[in-house]
């Protein structure tokens, strides 16, 4: 029953990303008032990559993060794997220097400790097994190699709580009907952000899938946090 219901979880966000690989990249830039930009600079400033490194992206989408990566970095070697083909389609239209992979996030197609860093950005939310993928990234990044995690996080109990919420609840949805057509999926967006684990609860996931040195940093009201590790 577990695999059924994994699989069916998996089918559905394949599905929903593929209905809005077209305008993904622009929604990001809506709903988060354009400083996605920055948090995912601040992912390859916590990767620490040096000369000839190679990154892997995980979920990699469009691409978003290994392309600020090949731009702060120009002697590097990018990677990204996804399991949804049309959003790696939409992505390569603009960057000709990354190496695509369709794979899933639960089995890294590539050896042990092959990387210099391994990132993700709104990867984990979406995954059936969050320790395992976190696993798989340690296995396949070198010791001392990092982590990155760039994920939502749950609206804290303040006076901002509301209008996050409203933001999530209406705002994003809306915002996902006009500009993708697809209300429905960015309801799902929403709703993952507000029932998702704390980052003190993912830090203990990556602590737990053999990382060391995790530290963490919110943004936008709390709501976006850069997870990192380093593999012993």
């Amino acid at each position: 029953m577990k695999d059924s219901v994994k699989d069916n979880k998996s089918g559905n966000v394949r599905k929903m990303f593929k209905s809005i690989s077209g305008r993904y990249d622009l929604l990001n830039t809506l709903i988060t008032f354009g400083r996605d930009k920055s948090w995912r600079k601040y992912v390859i400033q916590e990767a620490s990559l040096k000369q000839n490194a190679l990154i892997l992206d995980v979920g990699t989408g469009t691409g978003g993060i290994l392309q600020e990566a090949l731009f702060l970095n120009r002697n590097i070697k990018a990677f990204g794997i996804d399991f949804t083909l049309e959003m790696m389609l939409a992505g390569k239209e603009g960057e000709g220097r990354i190496s695509w992979c369709c794979a899933d996030a639960l089995n890294l197609p590539f050896p042990d400790a092959v990387f210099d860093a391994v990132t993700s950005g709104y990867l984990i939310r979406n995954v059936t097994d969050i320790r395992r993928s976190f696993t798989e990234q340690v296995r396949t990044v070198k010791p001392g190699g990092r982590v990155v995690c760039l994920e939502t996080s749950p609206p804290p109990s303040n006076f901002l709580r509301p209008f996050i919420l409203l933001h999530l609840k209406l705002i994003i949805p809306v915002l996902g009907l006009i500009f993708a057509g697809n209300k429905n999926a960015y309801r799902y967006l929403s709703e993952t952000t507000e029932t998702f684990k704390t980052p003190e609860e993912l830090s203990l996931i990556m602590r737990d899938a053999g990382l060391k040195d995790i530290k963490f940093k919110r943004f936008m009201f709390e709501t976006i946090t850069v997870l990192s590790g380093v593999r012993p």
